[in-house]
């Protein structure tokens, strides 16, 4: 029988320098998307889809990180005092059971396969983890991780989320090299990281979600750094096929924001806030108004 996915790792070691100088003071990662921070959607997701344990890969400067996933007991005395209960209730979910929760440093910034193998030794020699990167948010009806997880119940080996993107935009992004298409999922025969526009393989992307076995933490093990200096998570998985073992790449079904750019975070802040119930007919009556204005200007 095939183990559950039941460990995340959480790489947010990153020092948000595109956001400055909001991220002087805050991590990345606490910055808020409508009325949540980033990482509590990653968590949501996280939980959807079955994990129980959560591992941080964090830097100096992330206080405030772990601090948000603690109990707040004055803050929670005073909301029932004041019978807020269904602000008491949005609480609970910031809250980690004791020993859920785990923090590692990295203590050098090498790149996310530096980061994701920075945790090794919480993860067993025989279970598969999964590792989210929170600049990637997905607004999806059922998670993307829960998709994967389920898919992955049927397949076994490496998982990469993976969306259609421009050839233009493929220098971003790590690509697949696709062996099968089967729709949903294609079985991988290479990953390139970064490749020039002409030479990407595919117009698939790997984005940040991956199921991952314990044989990508031994070969980070062994991993010289790759593209940009750094130790890719990518050139990690592109061993599992030389091992010939299974890769797969998942097209979820979502939209994914980018909000580790500025661009992006505001497509997701408009977008999210329009998916409020709450919001979304005084926020789209202000867009369609600051859009006849711009229109007007013209």
């Amino acid at each position: 029988m095939r183990r559950k996915v039941t460990k995340a790792i959480f790489p947010v070691a990153g020092l948000g320098t595109r956001f400055l100088p909001a991220t002087k003071s805050i991590p990345k990662e606490i910055m808020t998307l409508v009325d949540r921070p980033l990482i509590q959607y990653a968590i949501d997701e996280a939980r959807a889809a079955g994990i129980k344990e959560f591992i941080f890969v964090t830097s100096r400067g992330k206080g405030a990180l772990e601090d948000y996933f603690d109990n707040s007991p004055v803050l929670e005395q005073e909301l029932r005092k004041k019978g807020k209960t269904d602000l008491l209730d949005t609480l609970k979910d910031t809250n980690m059971d004791s020993g859920a929760i785990a923090y590692i440093r990295q203590h050098k910034a090498l790149g996310l396969g530096h980061a994701v193998w920075c945790a090794r030794r919480l993860i067993n020699n025989n279970e598969p983890f999964a590792v989210i990167l929170p600049d990637d948010v997905i607004a999806a009806e059922k998670p993307c991780l829960q998709q994967m997880v389920e898919a992955y119940e049927d397949t076994g080996g490496c998982m990469v989320a993976a969306m259609e993107v421009p050839a233009e935009k493929a220098p971003s992004y790590g690509v697949l090299d696709v062996k099968d298409d089967m729709g949903t999922m294609v079985s991988v025969k290479g990953m390139v990281e970064k490749p020039a526009m002409d030479e990407a393989p595919s117009n698939l992307a790997v984005i940040g979600r991956y199921i991952l076995t314990p044989k990508v933490l031994q070969s980070l093990n062994r991993m010289k750094s790759g593209a940009g200096g750094e130790i890719q998570l990518t050139d990690a998985i592109a061993e599992e096929i030389a091992q010939e073992r299974d890769v797969y790449g998942y097209r979820f079904r979502g939209q994914r924001f980018d909000c580790g750019s500025k661009a992006g975070f505001l497509q997701a802040t408009v977008a999210f806030g329009m998916a409020r119930e709450d919001l979304r007919d005084e926020f789209t009556a202000y867009l369609q108004e600051m859009t006849a204005l711009s229109k007007a200007a013209e």
